[in-house]
């Protein structure tokens, strides 16, 4: 199963810089799903990218918008 990585400008945080300190492991993550008009769009953000990815993946192929974050 391949993705392709399709680089965006905004993407909405599900996650604050407020909620890191209560983590330290990195393992928290957070997913919206919605029904839109063009389908249905999953958003997905997580303190480490991989496991984010690796959710995203899980549900199927497609292109995947990633943003780059500094």
């Amino acid at each position: 199963m391949t993705a392709d990585h399709v680089f965006t400008e905004a993407i909405p945080d599900l996650i604050g810089p407020e909620e890191y300190e209560d983590h330290p492991h990195g393992r928290l993550v957070r997913v919206r799903i919605s029904v839109t008009d063009s389908g249905i769009e999953v958003i997905g953000d997580a303190l480490r990218p991989a496991a984010v990815e690796a959710v995203l993946k899980a549900l199927g192929e497609g292109p995947m918008e990633q943003m780059l974050c500094g």
